[in-house]
């Protein structure tokens, strides 16, 4: 600052025509391009047009230079319309004037104008338009670049491999790979860190890895590239251990470093790692504060469950942005703290859609789905843009209701905004796979499987959710011809898929197919077989009656049965009538879990159907003596978008009297037509009251719940 006042005051001093040349000049305008002031670039300006410089190209040249990088477009652009004669310094020194002001539209018109564009014209479109994000048309001007037959430098590679970054876009980022190969510029460390990026945004972790190891030189974001490929790719241990090595190294982490360090550990749920990361930025001054970080760090403790850290490090933040909010939004959500959720949402100055998002799952996440329905339509009715993160949100809450109504609603809604399901930048493939799953779950199976026909592009969550969703409804032999689909297309299943399968076996009686599927799992598909796998198969044995073999597989499983399974194997003995087996689970389940009532009714059941009342008074004895409850069942119907919720003996209902008249109406006609109540599902003091009901309501009832 001291040094441009003292050229700045030399100038006013000094005898301008005295000056040999205008360099001087170009020094003070330089000094203004670094400290931005565009009161001293006119004032210079001004000197300049008194003397014979003013029509000089080099010091125009400058003029424009420095009016453009301080945000003076329209003066430069009189500069640039003034001078008589012009050099290709000149119209590049306008294309960068408009550029450096993201105004592209202009600065084509400019480039068009230009008689004979040289590389840094070129390299000035490709990395303007990739630094605007319109990666289409930098790698467009790229591709012309190379077709006019200019030699692409590193800055003309770095952009073009950032504009495929931008696209995601690996098919033309090889491409540019390969040219770098052939170039001088292979072992460039600017065009190695853009390497890297490109492949760790394509996805592609492999070749990020070799490009980084084929680098003869590194820098810190060379590293920072690689630890961002791993923390955003997985696996995000390999992060960690990238950034211990880069220590090793002697490398100095800087921001952006230590912000992909801590998301990794956040991912991770590193607890130790991240406290230690936390440790080394606190030591910085230059650190500390970086918003950043800081943002990371609030995003990490809301991951680990410590909302209290969380809170501290926000409220010690000396500036807050819209994303600091929303990270502790999402943590309090995350801790089932909704409300503060949503006291801190509402306290909010900015909200983006990313904060509407995060409260939204905060709801859907602790099951209160009618509010998170509530929460979109204020989205809506506030001119917010939702994205394929508040659809897959609003389909899993349709989802959790079973409400086929709101979720093809939501469906509609999905179709204006112009979702297409396919894969790209913004891939939107998994609201397509949360729309199969909210029609199987609301039991429309073949809107699901429309859905899952009309996807542009699938993934392995697309084909488990339409087998899962085939076999929940009975849809058994569609469930395994799709599973033999998505093996012919390549896909290879994992557990979720082959639950599908084996659920799908077990509703359609296919044992010996079953036993294939569930055996195949390790030997074909290196999948080991989880405790929801070998309950699929109990199921599947119990229906068919392979009770023995069913208890031999829970016997032989390498981790402890939970009372699912063996829950699995006792309603089979039931059906089948297996006392003594049902006996011998049903105490291996009380071992498990004393005072679920499960097995304690099952067994009474099986007991009363074969007419030992003894031991149903024995079993119910146990029961009271150890304090366990049967929670009574429940069912609910919607009528004009009114759920009404039925218990047994229920009487709070406003039309009881005309909802009991006519179950006892109906009673009377099916005993009328020969049915015989199934006492087995009665209490021994439930089967002596119905022997000797009459048609009186009290005693009709525990009949009717039986019926029901």
């Amino acid at each position: 600052m001291a040094k441009k006042t003292f050229l700045f005051q030399n100038l006013i001093t000094c005898n301008l025509f005295s000056l040999p040349d205008s360099t001087p000049l170009a020094k003070i305008l330089d000094s203004c391009i670094n400290s931005k002031s565009q009161h001293v670039v006119r004032a210079v300006h001004g000197r300049i047009l008194k003397t014979h410089f003013s029509s000089e190209v080099f010091i125009n040249n400058k003029l424009i230079d420095a009016y453009g990088k301080c945000g003076e477009l329209q003066c430069a652009k009189k500069v640039f319309d003034k001078m008589p004669q012009k050099n290709t310094f000149t119209w590049n020194s306008m294309i960068n004037a408009y550029t450096a002001s993201r105004m592209l539209v202009e600065a084509e018109e400019v480039f068009y104008l230009m008689p004979e564009p040289d590389q840094c014209s070129w390299n000035l479109m490709v990395s303007s338009f990739a630094q605007c994000e319109l990666c289409d048309s930098s790698i467009e001007y790229f591709a012309r670049m190379h077709k006019e037959d200019f030699v692409l430098n590193e800055y003309a590679y770095g952009s073009g491999l950032s504009a495929c970054a931008g696209l995601r876009d690996l098919k033309m980022g090889t491409q540019i790979h390969a040219s770098v190969a052939k170039s001088k510029y292979s072992n460039n460390v600017y065009t190695g860190s853009a390497l890297i990026d490109m492949y760790a945004k394509t996805g592609n972790v492999n070749c990020a890895t070799k490009a980084f190891n084929e680098m003869s030189e590194c820098n810190v974001v060379s590293w920072n590239s690689l630890i961002s490929c791993y923390e955003q790719n997985g696996p995000a241990s390999k992060a960690l251990e990238i950034f211990a090595r880069m220590m090793d190294f002697g490398y100095k982490p800087d921001e952006k470093t230590l912000a992909s360090v801590v998301s990794a550990c956040a991912s991770l749920c590193a607890i130790r790692e991240g406290k230690e990361i936390h440790a080394r930025i606190v030591k910085s001054n230059k650190l500390r504060d970086d918003l950043i970080i800081c943002n990371a760090l609030v995003d990490m403790y809301s991951k680990f469950g410590r909302i209290d850290e969380a809170r501290w490090i926000f409220d010690k933040m000396p500036v807050r942005s819209v994303v600091s909010h929303t990270c502790l939004v999402s943590g309090y959500a995350r801790v089932a703290s909704v409300k503060t959720a949503r006291a801190m949402f509402s306290g909010m100055i900015e909200r983006n859609v990313v904060s509407w998002n995060a409260l939204i799952a905060g709801y859907t996440q602790n099951g209160d789905n009618e509010e998170a329905l509530n929460l979109f339509l204020m989205l809506k009715r506030e001119s917010i843009w939702p994205t394929h993160y508040t659809f897959g949100n609003l389909l899993n809450a349709c989802a959790s209701l079973a409400d086929l109504k709101l979720g093809r609603q939501a469906h509609a809604h999905i179709l204006k905004h112009g979702f297409s399901f396919q894969n790209g930048p913004e891939s939107d493939v998994f609201v397509g796979n949360a729309l199969i799953d909210m029609y199987m779950k609301c039991g429309s199976v073949e809107d699901g499987s429309c859905v899952f026909t009309k996807m542009l592009d699938r993934d392995w969550v697309s084909w488990n959710a339409v087998i899962v969703g085939y076999a929940q409804n009975g849809h058994a032999i569609e469930a395994l011809e799709t599973f033999k689909v998505m093996l012919v297309y390549g896909e290879k299943p994992d557990h979720v898929t082959m639950i599908g399968v084996l659920c799908a076996c077990s509703h359609a009686g296919l044992v010996e197919e079953g036993r294939q599927h569930f055996y195949s799992m390790s030997t074909e598909y290196g999948l080991s077989p989880l405790k929801d796998h070998y309950t699929c198969m109990v199921d599947l044995l119990g229906r068919a009656g392979c009770l023995a073999e069913a208890k031999d597989l829970i016997e032989s499983m390498p981790m402890s049965p939970d009372s699912v399974v063996w829950g699995s194997l006792l309603a089979a003995c039931k059906i089948h009538r297996e006392i003594e087996l049902g006996k011998y689970v049903a105490e291996k389940l009380l071992e498990i879990d004393p005072t679920n009532s499960g097995p304690y009714v099952l067994l009474s059941n099986m007991y009363a159907e074969q007419g030992r009342w003894q031991d149903v008074k024995m079993v119910r004895k146990l029961m009271r003596e150890r304090g366990v409850v049967k929670q009574p069942g429940c069912s609910w119907i919607e009528i004009e978008s009114q759920v009404h919720v039925f218990m047994v003996k229920d009487r709070r209902h406003m039309r009881k009297k005309e909802i009991y008249l006519t179950l006892n109406t109906l009673t009377k006609l099916m005993k009328l037509s020969g049915y015989v109540p199934n006492v087995g599902h009665l209490t021994a003091d439930e089967e002596q009251a119905m022997s000797d009901s009459s048609s009186s309501e009290e005693l009709e009832e525990p009949i009717l719940a039986a019926v029901a």
